[in-house]
């Protein structure tokens, strides 16, 4: 900083450019350099869904007791994943309409059933809404009471650890603390591909 000018450290100087110099292209000196491409238009929703249809997904059944009604509730969903061996967490997505989530919410415990491919019309059942989900549905309690339809290839016992809103869906993080599996191995799992159920060949 100069002693005769000390307001000169907080100023910016711009030097000329030599007589006869060519001038120097600024970068935001002009309409045309500061203009952006075109903005894309916004996802289209059937597009989207389609897309993503073609990802297979498996199929797992959520279900617990509602302690206000003393009734079985559940949903099916196929945005199902692992998320951590220790602890153990599993997640799951949950659309904000679902008139099922508000009962399983309140359940001390939920069970988590991986859908085999037999278990179809069960999954269609639990995927329904309104109505008497478990009318007909062979089930057994897990070991705090959560409904778990027999069949099932695995299951695990669950409570929630965390829920996070996502758009249109609520991510539920939910830590595991009891789980089974069938020894027999079954028949494959349930398949949710395209907008339709199917199987794998499983030997």
């Amino acid at each position: 900083m100069s002693a005769g000018n000390p307001g000169c450290a907080n100023r910016t100087v711009v030097e000329a450019p030599p007589a006869g110099a060519a001038p120097q292209h600024r970068p935001n000196g002009s309409a045309a350099s500061r203009s952006r491409a075109p903005a894309r238009p916004p996802v289209d929703g059937r597009r989207f869904r389609d897309a993503l249809g073609r990802f297979p997904t498996g199929v797992v059944a959520i279900t617990g007791c509602d302690p206000e009604s003393g009734r079985p509730a559940g949903l099916a969903a196929n945005s199902f994943t692992s998320v951590s061996l220790d602890p153990p967490l599993v997640g799951f997505c949950v659309a904000h309409t679902s008139t099922s989530w508000p009962a399983l919410r309140r359940a001390h415990r939920l069970a988590v059933g991986i859908l085999g491919a037999d278990q179809e019309e069960a999954c269609r059942r639990l995927a329904a809404r309104g109505g008497d989900k478990f009318a007909g549905l062979g089930h057994f309690p897990s070991p705090s009471g959560a409904p778990v339809l027999d069949g099932t290839p695995a299951w695990l016992e669950c409570s929630v650890e965390a829920e996070h809103p996502a758009g249109d869906h609520l991510i539920v993080v939910a830590r595991v603390h009891h789980l089974d599996t069938d020894g027999a191995g079954g028949g494959g799992p349930l398949v949710f591909y395209r907008g339709d159920y199917g199987g794998l060949p499983w030997g």
